[in-house]
This record gives structure tokens, C-alpha cells and sequence, in this order.
């Protein structure tokens, strides 16, 4: 285990204290974190939920995590995105629950004409960071600047250095106003290049959150999780949220005959074939995945490594390949509520971790990504089904959240 940690953080560890470095196997916490635990309490919480307050609070979730539209429309004027924002966050509060906030990405600003490249358009991301931070005072408990920055569909067309100024640019004008929200950032894992370009604006946030998706992109184990948990602890020095965290409840790999059917369907006799003739191949698939593709891999010389060698290849074949998987937990409803009831207690102990949002209320009748409905990646997370069911997975979170 410690040599597989060290590999894979090791580049880093020289920007860590040696105390740090040789306390980073044993039990440890920090006061900042216990005070956010005594003012807060433990966060648990779930990512966008329908308003089904009593289902919700009977499963023992406090918090709920949505994303905020961009405030203001060409004019100036608030948008009725963020109206209606404002007024949900209201009837939650009212409900007796909190808010974690995501504030809109770069991207966003982007469409709306400012550009965190350009030196002239930094003060108005300043203003309306600003301004997000004090019109959301009394309807938001805690401000998740931007989401998975180094992800490519939410960092695009900036990289990730670009992406990182984006948030300290955000964090310097909130923070002096933040009064009683928590604001804090998150990553994908521990994109130990995104928290090396943080450390300067490490001083404006009360967190910070890391998403782990064990055993549902790639193979995983539960102690995985401690590992990159207690890393990025000693590497930030803060508080922790585990903002998204879950376990996909459907989906299983694909024989080579059912691949080899999905690639001629669209008009490719086979893998060799569709990578040498890749725009071809790509202009016979949906609107939805031919813009995705494009957009990620940017260039067409991409098109085909993108397809079938990345993150989008589980998308495309429409599987959980026998890789994706937590050994001990298969993609059921019931292995689901089986990796619900180890990880909560076993994460709750760590005196370093302030809470964790389970990724997601509801599944999905088609997978966000690319579109299809029977793609397992995107659309069997949730707690309950489509139609609102309680799945096995909905109490066993009642159940451990209740023991917090």
C-alpha cells in the first residue's frame, strides 16, 4: 500500500513539510476541523435532489448541493435562472436544511462575454463573486467555487492553470464577505496539479472538497478512499468535504460481439476501421456524443484515442467494463447499499473530514455525458429510481447518517 501511494503522490510530497511526510500513515486531524464540525455539524448531504423534503430528511440528509446560474443576463439584469435559484434555496431553508452552492464555472462567464484570460475582464469576475457571496447570505451555508477543474468538460476552453487563477480570483472577492458561508473548492480526486496552483489562496478557504468515484471509471478498493483523503489533508492543511461520493447500481461489461455490433452500427466494420476513417464514424452518431467528442478532444487527431481509449469509451460501448468495480461490491442496488454502509462509517471516523455529499438523489433516464439512455455511467447513481422508489441504497444512507 505505502509503496502505491508514493508513486502515485510522490512528485508532490516535496512540497510537503517532512513532518507532514512521515506522519502521513498514522491517525490524524486538526482543530480548524473541529470547529467547523462543532458550528456546522457533520455535513451530510446529497447532490440534486427533486424538493421531496420529507423523503429527504427522513434519510437523515441536511445538505443539499446544486449548482447557481449565472446571476446576470446582457443587461445587468438578474437572470430568472438565478431568481428562481434564490427561491428555491428560500423553500429549503424554510424546509430546514442547508445549501452547498456551486458557483458558476468559467465557462459560464465565458458565454456571458468575460474572459478570466483577459487582464481587463478579471474585475468584473471580481464583482460578481462579489456580489454572488453577499446576495446569497442567509439562503447558502457553504460556496463550492467552480466544480473539477482540470475535467475537461467542466474546464474547457482553459486549462487548467487558467482554471485554477479562475478560483483564486473568485475566493480573493468572496472571501472578505463570506461572513457564515463556508467557501471552499473541489477536484476530481487528487489533482495534485490543481491544489500545488491553490496553495496561494489557500488562506480564503474554510475547505476543501474532493469528489471519489472508486470501482465506477476504473478498479478501486475502500482503502483507497482513506488514502487519497488523508493525502490531500496533509497536503492542504484543510478541512475536507468529500463533496461528491457514490456507487453506480447498474451496468455491466460488454462481449466482444455486442462492441463489435455497436461499432458497425455505425458504419465501421470494425475498431481498425473506425479509428482510420474516424470522421466518418463520428458524423454517424448522435448530434449529442458527435459535439461532445469534439469538444473534448479538441483536435481531430484526438478523435479516435478519445473514443476509444479514455474516460468517454465506457460512454460509447454503453458499459461498466469488469475493471470498473469495487471487488466485494458489484453494480446492484444491493452492492450499492452494500458500499453505502462500509464507506460512511469508515470515512466518519476521520477526524479531518468535516462531511461528505452523496452523489445522487435520483437516477437518470438518460446519462447526462452523451445521451443514451442505456448507458450505465450517468444514470444509476441514485438513491431512489427514476419514478422516485426507494432503491436499497436510500436506507442504507438513512440508516449510517442516522448514526452520525
Amino acid at each position: 500500500m505505502e509503496n502505491f501511494i508514493l508513486d502515485q503522490v510522490g512528485p508532490a510530497l516535496k512540497h510537503l513539510p517532512p513532518s507532514l511526510i512521515k506522519s502521513y500513515f498514522r491517525p490524524m486531524g486538526n482543530a480548524e476541523t473541529a470547529k467547523l464540525r462543532r458550528e456546522v455539524g457533520f455535513i451530510k448531504g446529497i447532490c440534486h435532489p427533486r424538493e421531496n423534503y420529507e423523503k429527504l430528511k427522513a434519510a437523515n440528509l441536511e445538505w443539499i448541493r446544486y449548482d447557481i446560474p449565472f446571476p446576470f443576463d446582457a443587461q445587468g439584469k438578474e437572470t430568472r435562472d438565478y431568481i428562481e435559484f434564490k427561491e428555491k434555496a428560500e423553500r429549503i431553508r424554510a424546509n430546514g436544511m442547508k445549501v452547498m452552492a456551486v458557483s458558476p464555472f468559467p465557462d459560464a462567464f465565458l458565454r456571458n462575454g468575460i474572459d478570466t484570460r483577459k487582464p481587463e475582464d478579471r474585475k468584473r469576475i471580481e464583482e460578481i463573486s462579489a456580489f454572488l457571496v453577499k446576495d446569497l447570505q442567509g439562503l447558502v451555508g457553504a460556496i463550492q467555487i467552480a466544480n473539477e477543474i482540470g475535467i475537461p468538460r467542466f474546464t474547457l476552453p482553459f486549462t487548467v492553470r487558467e482554471g485554477a487563477e479562475f478560483i483564486g480570483i473568485c475566493a480573493r472577492a468572496m472571501a472578505p464577505h463570506k461572513g457564515n458561508i463556508l467557501l471552499g473548492y473541489n477536484s476530481a480526486g487528487p489533482q495534485t496539479d490543481l491544489h500545488i496552483l491553490m496553495k496561494p489562496y489557500m488562506d480564503c478557504f474554510d475547505y476543501v472538497g474532493i469528489d471519489i468515484y472508486m470501482g465506477c471509471f476504473f478498479f478501486g478498493t475502500m482503502w483507497m478512499f482513506d488514502a487519497l483523503l488523508r493525502y490531500l489533508w496533509i497536503f492542504t492543511g484543510k478541512p475536507l468535504i468529500l463533496c461528491e461520493f457514490g456507487y453506480i447500481s447498474g451496468g455491466a461489461p460488454k462481449t466482444k460481439q455486442e462492441k463489435l455490433d455497436l461499432i458497425r452500427s455505425y458504419g465501421a466494420s470494425d475498431k481498425k476501421d473506425a479509428k482510420k476513417n474516424i470522421d466518418r464514424f463520428i458524423s454517424n452518431m448522435p448530434e449529442r456524443m458527435r459535439n461532445y467528442i469534439k469538444q473534448c478532444a479538441q483536435e481531430p487527431s484526438n478523435y479516435a484515442h478519445y473514443v476509444f481509449r479514455s474516460e468517454f469509451t465506457n460512454h460509447f460501448y454503453k458499459e461498466l467494463p469488469k475493471t470498473c468495480v469495487i471487488p466485494g461490491y458489484p453494480h446492484t442496488p444491493e452492492g450499492q447499499a452494500k458500499f453505502y454502509r462500509d464507506i460512511i462509517p469508515r470515512l466518519a471516523s476521520f477526524d479531518f473530514l468535516a462531511g461528505m455529499i452523496v452523489y445522487c438523489w435520483r437516477d437518470d433516464e438518460r446519462c447526462y455525458v452523451c445521451g443514451q439512455e442505456d448507458c450505465p455511467t450517468e444514470t444509476r447513481w441514485g438513491l431512489v429510481d427514476c419514478d422516485e422508489n426507494e432503491k436499497p441504497s436510500y436506507y442504507a444512507v438513512k440508516e449510517e447518517f442516522g448514526k452520525l
